[in-house]
Formats: C-alpha cells, structure tokens, sequence
C-alpha cells in the first residue's frame, strides 16, 4: 500500500500542534583562526586566518544585506579569534561588535570548532565558554550578553550549564543526522527545536526530573533523502542541503542552487502545512566564500515565501521557547519526495514523525504500489547515557537508525516491529495502522 500523495498529506495527517507560526531563516557565519579549533590549545586542519580577514567579513555581511535587507544574523567567532593579537584579528573584533550595533546581529562563541566533547572534557568545555562569553562581553560592550551559543555538538550537562549558569537559553547543540562524516556523530535526535533531557543531548527531556531549560537546535537543514545516508556510502554526500559547499560546491551553481530551494521548500511548503511553521537554518563559515549563493538563496527565498522573517538564532530559539514551554507538545512532522539531486531519489518518498517518545521514519516509492518500510525507530523513553571518555561516535542508536549502520538497522514494515512498539506508533498516530 502506498502513502497519500504529497498534496493530500496536510488532509490525511492533519498540521502539528505547535502554536509558533509562520517561516523562519536562521544564518550563522563562523569566523575563526584555524579550520577546527577542537580545544583552545589544540587544531585540526588548515590555517584559515587569510580567509578570515576584515574585507571576507565585510563581504559576508554586505551580501547578507543584499539578500534581505531586514534581516539580522548570528556571528560565532572561535577561541582563537577572540584571543590573536594580529592587527587583522582586532579590526575583525571591533567589525563584529559595529555589525551588533548597526543591524542587531548576534555575536557568539563557537567553542571546539563544532566537535568541542569529542576532544575536551566538560569541566574544560564549560571554563572555556565562561571566559569566552566574558570576552564578547567586553568586546562588544554596554553589558551586551548573546542569546545563545553555537556549539555544533554540545553534551548535555553543559546545555544545562549554560541555562542555569550562564543565563543562555538557547544552544545550536546538535548536528541532525551526521554521521559518518567531518570529526562527529551525532544520529538519533529531532530536526526541530526541543528542550534537551540530563541523560543525553539527542533525547528530548521527558519530563520535570530531566528538563533543561536550554532550547537545542539543529546546525543545518539537509535534504531528508540524502540525510538518511551514512558519509559518503555510495558516493553520495548525507549533508547536501542547503549548505554551499554540498550544493554549488560539488553540484556546480545551477544544479546546487536547485537542491537548496528544493530543500527549503520541504519546510516553507509542505512542512509550514504539516507543522503550521517551517525553520530553515545554516552554518556558513566566513572562509568558505559563496557569498553570491547566500545573495541569490536570500533572495530568492524571500521572492517565494515573502513573509519568511530572517532572524538571530537566539532570536528564533527564544520566540519557540515563549511559545513552547516544555516538549509535551511536540508533533513534528515532514513529507519529503526526493529532488532527483545524487542521493536523493526522486521516486522515493520519505516521512518523519518526531515527538517527546520517539521518532519514525517511514519511506517508500510513490511511483510504485510497493510496501512502506520504518527505515528509523528510536525510542526517547530508553535508558541513555552519553560518553564518559573522549570519542567521536555520540549518537543515539536503539530500536532502528536509518544510517543503517548495524546489523539490526534494515528496513522493516510497521506490521514487524515489536508489538509494543506498534502500540506506541498507533496510539499517537491510529491512521498509520492501515501500512502495517
């Protein structure tokens, strides 16, 4: 049996509860000294402090202001840049601080080059945010303090850190769907905005006993076909969304610009019909370049979805958290067909559903009468626990990962998972009974 066609998923499954509306943009740019910075003592990677000069961030901020010129964006800079004495790296701190004054940009601390708990301990990741903090204080002034901090990964304990040390409500805390690539995994956890528990980052807070009041957010919106891959497997890259360097950069300008408004509009279109707002964001460091790709996306996506507000990233996290108290709520749901883009089939259909207990995803060939098949089941209510030691592999793994990494992570129809798991599933969505 087939799902209904896209057009009628809005009908069938009925929009989510949450009661923010509308589109959101969220656009972070990273300035930085060394590619990955894993500890303030410690690099990976290339110097990129030529790429990261005083003119590159002027050229990232005026092509921001082309593309929408109402809108504010989010500055991460890294230890390192917050800390070289260069002339080049003063003037690039007092930039940031004038762009705060000027437009209302957000500047922020980007501690361990998005892999801070794969190499550092809490203890030393969260001394390093207080000083950092401290720092963008001083650098931008009048008691100026940012409403969140970009992390990439960031462990649970210092979420919790931030929300009741720091005053930091707001995280860009997980990588949705990595694995398998770049310095960190990070499977296992929710696309959208969701209040993290104590066990572990991915896991939604079940409740009062495990609630961290820090909202956790996604780093980059990926197409959902190609994100269900692991790495590079078959060739493919699992990141490609609306990231420059997965798009233009390998897909060349046409065909890369392409794939990021096809996946914009799977959370402008159908996703803002599904879940009543869709959320778009990214992470483009200033060395990259692609400043005419963000004038061209910004644009066009303001041409299409002209009510789309382009804001802060604390901005956005602290508008859902005025409006979304705790996860009970949670009903986020996605229907994506692929964009014929490499990895993302065009005659493949995919669904998430993602609550406090669970997430699933469904997939299946909309151009065939094949079967529907759970390619992901991970259960919140499991016991968890996050790495004690230093390692690259945090994802959360139970029932069935859609990386399809383990023995166990093979497709399955609904009908054949475990009776108690179907009860789950049934009770929060009786009209998928018909797949099993």
């Amino acid at each position: 049996m087939t799902l209904a066609p896209m057009g009628n998923s809005a009908l069938a499954y009925g929009a989510g509860e949450s009661s923010l509306q509308g589109r959101f943009v969220t656009h972070v740019s990273i300035v930085r000294v060394n590619q990955i910075e894993v500890t303030p003592n410690h690099s990976i990677g290339e110097d990129e402090a030529a790429d990261n000069s005083p003119d590159h961030i002027r050229s990232r901020r005026e092509a921001f202001a082309r593309g929408c010129p109402e809108g504010k964006m989010t500055w991460a800079i890294s230890w390192l840049a917050l800390n070289d004495n260069r002339q080049e790296y003063k003037d690039a701190r007092r930039l940031l601080a004038s762009y705060h004054e000027q437009y209302g940009d957000e500047v922020t601390f980007i501690p361990g080059g998005y892999f801070a708990p794969m190499y550092d301990t809490r203890e030393h990741i969260r001394g390093t945010i207080h000083k950092a903090l401290q720092l963008i204080s001083e650098m931008v002034g009048n008691g100026y303090r940012p409403e969140c901090l970009v992390a990439g990964f960031m462990d649970a304990e210092n979420q919790r850190f931030l929300a009741e040390e720091e005053g930091i409500h707001v995280c860009q805390g997980q990588i949705w769907s990595q694995h398998g690539i770049d310095n960190g995994d990070g499977d296992g956890g929710i696309c959208y905005p969701y209040y993290p528990s104590r066990e572990h980052y991915l896991i939604p807070a079940q409740g009062p006993a495990d609630f961290i009041d820090c909202v956790c957010l996604d780093g980059w919106t990926c197409d959902f076909l190609a994100a269900r891959r692991n790495g590079f497997e078959g060739g493919f890259n699992s990141r490609m969304g609306v990231g420059p360097i997965e798009t233009v950069g390998n897909l060349g300008e046409g065909a890369g610009r392409k794939e990021m408004m096809a996946t914009t509009a799977m959370h402008f279109d159908q996703g803002h019909a599904l879940n009543g707002f869709g959320w778009v964001t990214g992470i483009w460091e200033v060395s990259v370049g692609h400043d005419r790709d963000l004038i061209w996306w910004l644009q066009a996506v303001k041409e299409r979805w002209p009510d789309t507000q382009v804001l802060t990233e604390g901005a956005f996290g602290m508008e859902w958290r005025k409006h979304t108290p705790n996860n009970a709520s949670l009903d986020y749901r996605f229907d994506a067909k692929g964009t014929g883009a490499p990895g993302s089939e065009k005659e493949l259909e995919i669904r998430w559903f993602m609550n406090q207990e669970f997430r699933l995803g469904l997939l299946n060939n909309w151009t065939t009468d094949s079967p529907v098949m759970v390619l992901d089941f991970t259960r919140y209510d499991l016991a968890a626990h996050e790495p004690e030691g230093l390692q690259r592999e945090w994802s959360l793994m139970n029932v069935l990962n859609q990386k399809g990494t383990r023995p166990q992570d093979k497709p399955i129809r609904l009908g054949q998972l475990a009776p108690e798991d179907q009860r789950r599933i049934y009770t929060r969505y009786p009209e998928l009974k018909k797949l099993a």
